[in-house]
């Protein structure tokens, strides 16, 4: 399983060009939040298989992760409760039960959720991380085709 996870956010991070990649994070005093949103047919047959994700072209994957940065300067992988909605271009609101995968020091938050392209998906993130007061929420719109 480690070696599916490490494939995983490899393979997530080959999939965004570095432009992007910049572009997908959210940033909250000491607290930045990454996501990536992208259809499942992205994934290998093995990397689905090892997280248990169906494959197919009317699916997509959330991804996040949470990192705080500590008293040094460096950012580490915190929990948190996380929690997000996302309304089609149709107007139809969609939940996103998202989990959490750990591997090591890496934490990770996963989200499958139909979609049916051509849509385009505004997602509403909330997210608490562990010892947060308050949780912090932004926007996001992926579109899919």
């Amino acid at each position: 399983m480690k070696t599916l996870l490490s494939l995983l956010a490899l393979a997530l991070t080959l999939l965004i060009p570095a432009a992007a990649r910049a572009e997908q994070a959210q940033k909250f005093g000491d607290v930045e939040i990454h996501y990536n949103a992208l259809p499942t047919t992205d994934l290998t047959p093995e990397i689905a298989r090892g997280y248990k994700i169906t494959r197919s072209k009317d699916r997509g994957l959330l991804t996040l992760s949470i990192l705080k940065k500590n008293s040094m300067g460096a950012n580490y992988p915190v929990t948190a409760d996380v929690k997000v909605k996302a309304i089609t271009i149709y107007s139809q609101l969609v939940n996103i039960d998202m989990r959490e995968v750990k591997e090591g020091n890496a934490i990770y938050y996963l989200g499958e959720y139909w979609v049916k392209p051509p849509d385009t998906l505004k997602f509403t993130i909330s997210v608490k991380p562990e010892g947060a007061a308050q949780p912090y929420s932004f926007d996001y719109t992926q579109s899919f085709y």
